[in-house]
Formats: C-alpha cells, sequence, structure tokens
C-alpha cells in the first residue's frame, strides 16, 4: 500500500450534488407504475483530479447505479453531475458525445461487455471510429499501442473475445476504455470477478497508467483490501445513501458509522494469532422500496437511539475532510 498523493488543495474534477435515481416499478394490464425502487437516494459527493475515490457497501445498495447515472448509461431522476463545471445531465447531441470522450467506465463483466462477433481490436477501435479520431492507420497504431500497454500484444488484435482468460479479457477491457484518452474512468468492481493473483496483476495496470496518464478514479468494489490498496479516499454506501467519506488512512483507522465498523470488523487479518472483534448486523438489508424511516440503517444498528427512527441524519464534515450521516457518531 502506498501513501496518497493527491493534495486536498487539488482542483476538483467532478461534482455529484443530489444524485436521485428511481426505478418504477410497474403492474397490472396497463403497466401502472405502483412503486418505486429507491436506488439512489440524495448521494453527493467530488473526486479530485488526479485521484482514485473507492465506492464500497453491499450488493444492491446502489453502487454500480451511481456510476452508471454519472455518465448518463442510465438517466437520473434529479440532482446534477459537474464534470470540469459542465453539466453532464444538461447536454445534449454533439456537446454530450464531446464529453463521453473524457468519461469512460470499464464494466465488471469482461465477457459480457465484449461483443463476441468482433476482434478484440475491432472492440479496442470502436471508440475512436465513432469520434472519428485521426485516420484509419493512426487509430490502428493507438489500438496496437494500448494493448501492449495492458500487457498483450499485437497479435493478440484478431483474435475473438472467447479466445481469452477472464484476466486477458479485463485488460482488453482496460484498453478499450484508455483508448479515447479519457479524464475520468468509472472501475465498475473490474476485479470481483479475478483470480487472486490476476487481481493484483490488474491492479498494478490501473495504477501505472493511472501514473501515466493523469487519470481520476472512481473504483467501485466490495473488497475492502482492494479498496485500501488502490484508493485515497473511501466512501461508503447503504441502501441508496452515502454514510460515510474521508481519506484511507482516517477511514481504515479511525471509522466513526457503525455500518463502517461492521465491514471494517469483516476484513480477514493475515496473522492467524490475532483475532478481529466481529460486529455482527442483526437482521437483513431492508428493501429500496420501502426503505426505513429516518436512517436507513437504524433497523440493524447496534447504537441506534430514538432519534435515528424518526430524523434522517445529514451528512456532515465532522472532521475535516471526515463526512458521515449518523446521530451518534462522535
Amino acid at each position: 500500500m502506498t501513501e496518497s498523493t493527491i493534495s486536498e488543495t487539488q482542483p476538483t474534477l467532478i461534482e455529484v450534488k443530489n444524485l436521485v435515481k428511481y426505478f418504477p416499478v410497474r403492474a397490472g394490464l396497463l403497466q401502472r407504475v405502483v412503486a418505486w425502487v429507491q436506488a439512489v437516494d440524495d448521494v453527493s459527493f467530488f473526486i479530485r483530479k488526479g485521484e482514485t475515490l473507492g465506492l464500497v457497501g453491499e450488493s444492491g445498495c446502489g453502487k454500480t447505479t451511481v456510476g452508471r447515472t454519472m455518465l448518463r448509461l442510465i438517466e437520473p431522476t434529479s440532482g446534477s453531475v459537474l464534470f470540469e463545471g459542465k453539466d453532464v445531465f444538461s447536454l445534449r447531441g454533439s456537446e454530450l458525445k464531446a464529453i463521453r470522450r473524457d468519461m469512460q467506465i470499464i464494466f465488471q463483466d469482461p465477457y459480457a461487455s465484449l461483443d463476441p462477433r468482433l476482434p478484440i481490436g475491432e472492440s479496442v477501435m470502436e471508440g475512436l471510429n465513432i469520434h472519428q479520431i485521426g485516420t484509419p492507420h493512426e487509430r490502428f497504431e493507438i489500438m496496437i499501442d494500448m494493448l501492449k500497454k495492458v500487457g498483450l500484444e499485437d497479435y493478440h488484435a484478431r483474435r475473438y473475445p472467447h479466445e481469452f482468460s477472464g484476466g486477458q479479457r479485463q485488460r482488453i477491457g482496460i484498453a478499450r476504455a484508455l483508448a479515447l484518452r479519457p479524464k475520468f474512468i468509472i472501475c465498475d468492481e473490474p476485479v470481483s470477478a479475478l483470480d487472486v493473483s490476476i487481481q493484483s496483476q490488474v491492479l498494478n495496470i490501473l495504477k501505472d497508467l493511472q501514473a501515466e496518464f493523469g487519470l481520476t478514479y472512481m473504483f467501485i468494489a466490495h473488497n475492502l483490501s482492494v479498496v485500501e490498496h488502490i484508493s485515497d479516499r473511501v466512501a461508503v454506501m447503504y441502501l441508496g445513501k452515502m454514510v460515510e467519506l474521508a481519506s484511507r488512512d482516517e477511514l481504515f483507522s479511525n471509522h466513526l458509522h457503525p455500518y463502517t465498523q461492521a465491514l471494517m470488523s469483516a476484513v480477514p487479518v493475515a496473522d492467524p494469532h490475532l483475532k478481529r472483534e466481529r460486529l455482527i448486523l442483526k437482521g437483513d438489508v431492508p428493501s429500496p422500496l420501502n426503505p426505513p424511516k429516518g436512517c436507513r440503517f437504524h433497523p440493524r444498528c447496534p447504537l441506534a437511539i430514538e432519534q435515528c427512527s424518526q430524523e434522517e441524519p445529514p451528512f456532515l464534515e465532522l472532521r475535516p475532510d471526515h463526512w458521515v450521516a449518523c446521530w451518534v457518531a462522535k
């Protein structure tokens, strides 16, 4: 693990303000809307230029929805995303197409995200063709260069996705995201489906590329050890809400929210002679169709007080650059 080199004075590259995404639930012959899945509900944060923001939480908490909505792969319900001062949600046509060059994504499933009918060289060049960057020969040279940067060879360009291993396919996904030389990349659990040895290789590739091209990442993951290795700051989500956000070192050494404490207590310890005290959460994650009133974590929280079930806690900066949404956190 390396020390973060990102200063708090670094300019903000992307800012998410009050992001909301509800999905309709339809029923009946006329398919009327009978309920709403509150996947993301009033989430706000910012990412500094050149840093990696880790986004963690249980399955279904809204991490991937946040990422895809930021890129407008999913249209938002409300809120705004400012990229270098431009509101992404207000852009249309050529302006939206232009800003998408600077905002890319690496998908979780490297096989499903590649067209099985196309050689992988064509997949990597697809964005270059859409944006009409350079001549056909220049696009080909860029594609070969990107493949080599992720550890593949030029002859791989003629092969199809099914001819590669999972780790190689994820490298292809990285090369495709990098081909347009973006400024910001969302990494949506890019190593969760890979073997541990391959995970470290892919993570090292991402860090090397970040240093070479000055990239900014939002790294979505379940594995807290991976997040600790690659992130400068870490945000924790629970049931569509942001509950804690702090620098990596601060969050892992001084986590304030009870949910973050429970997550940290589940991280395995490398020393077999040391035992970490587990904080076992009671009950199951409530449904986003009908989230609890007040703090959404209060039905499972061991520290909950009466106020937690009545009022939703604000997301406040309790310490310098350490934000928490909790009535009992100090």
